[in-house]
């Protein structure tokens, strides 16, 4: 075991969890498994900003190019670090501010992806799966307050506002949910996901704010686990028209599609862990998620055959983060303070106000 840390082999095509936080022996075989090209971590596996620090180097010491850390941490709701951490205000928070003053909120997007960015990288971390450009119809249940706004410019704005502020970081952005999931209700990971609108209504609307951001020079799509039937009858994450015909070609995307967690319920009526991953894949994911479930990840690993190639290789290494200010020197950096002092300002202002979304 002890031989083969560091060594050297490409980039695979699936991200894995861990259990806790620290790796145990058997994880750190699954990591150099020749498939795995990344990890994916939650909010079990942080303890303190040392111990989570002591991980992800951990995680990077084992291969060469270094395995790929991701994090779900887009504010809100839905941020995995939060003791040690800035908090990150909601999508919806910063669209209510831009609706009030353009400039400001497009000011305060561009440093909450900065300080998120600039944070993660600091303790390992390569990416986390932001911003979250789906539009806020009002109606879903796992969308919500993590969307900006209803309005697609609006959207697109503050989109790249944020990736922005998350490429001056050194960090890649990863948008999601193509092509649109804020229409539905449905929470993709707990019941099937369809959404039955035609394809022109989601193309002048959803699509928008993912060109705004391409044209910008996005680095990473995470398609959605929903149905759009009037398209294709499978979900966009398992479907060639929407990953190979619409996102590559129509939409002139040539950076890393990411596919949502594989475990995910809507996700799971496409047959086993290893169909569904090489069903994935072969509908164009560069990258595919097996989250929450050790053994299916270890029968993706044992039966799927794919060979990653190079052009998905480099889309993967693209989204390695470059560290810009270290952890010892972040409290003490000038940029890191101002930054820190606004959006903590603003979310005592949030909090004070009743500023809403």
């Amino acid at each position: 075991m002890e031989k083969l840390l560091g060594q050297a082999m490409p980039l695979g095509c699936i991200m894995v969890d861990i259990a806790s936080t620290t790796l145990q022996p058997h994880e750190k075989e699954r990591l150099l498994d020749p498939l795995v090209a990344g990890v994916i971590l939650f909010s079990r596996n942080y303890e303190s900003i040392e111990q989570l620090q002591a991980l992800t180097t951990e995680i990077h010491q084992l291969r060469h190019p270094k395995l790929l850390i991701g994090v779900d941490h887009e504010g809100g709701r839905v941020q995995r670090f939060r003791d040690g951490f800035s908090l990150i205000p909601a999508m919806g928070q910063l669209g209510v501010c831009f609706r009030h003053n353009e400039k400001e909120g497009l000011e305060l997007a561009q440093q909450v992806g900065w300080l998120m960015a600039t944070e993660l990288l600091a303790v390992g971390a390569d990416f986390s799966f932001a911003p979250v450009v789906d539009l806020d119809y009002g109606d879903s249940r796992v969308i919500g307050d993590r969307a900006f706004d209803s309005d697609p410019v609006v959207v697109g704005k503050l989109g790249s506002a944020l990736a922005k502020g998350m490429r001056d970081a050194g960090m890649a952005s990863v948008a999601k949910h193509f092509p649109g999931h804020g229409y539905i209700q449905a929470d993709t990971h707990l019941e099937v996901a369809v959404d039955h609108r035609e394809f022109q209504e989601i193309a002048h609307k959803d699509i928008q704010p993912f060109l705004k951001l391409i044209e910008n020079g996005l680095d990473a799509v995470m398609p959605a686990h929903v149905r759009y039937p009037k398209v294709d009858d499978l979900p966009a994450g398992f479907s060639k028209v929407w990953l190979q015909d619409v996102l590559r070609q129509q939409c002139y995307f040539d950076g890393a599609i990411i596919s949502d967690d594989m475990s995910m319920h809507a996700a799971t009526e496409f047959g086993d862990a290893p169909t569904r991953v090489t069903a994935a894949l072969k509908a164009g994911c560069d990258l595919v998620l097996v989250c929450n479930d050790p053994e299916a990840a270890d029968e993706v690993l044992s039966q799927v055959v794919w060979e990653t190639g190079p052009l998905s290789h480099a889309r993967l290494i693209r989204l390695h983060g470059k560290v810009q200010i270290k952890l010892s020197q972040l409290h003490n950096n000038p940029l890191w303070q101002s930054r820190a002092s606004h959006v903590s300002h603003f979310l005592n202002s949030v909090n004070q106000q009743g500023l809403l979304v």
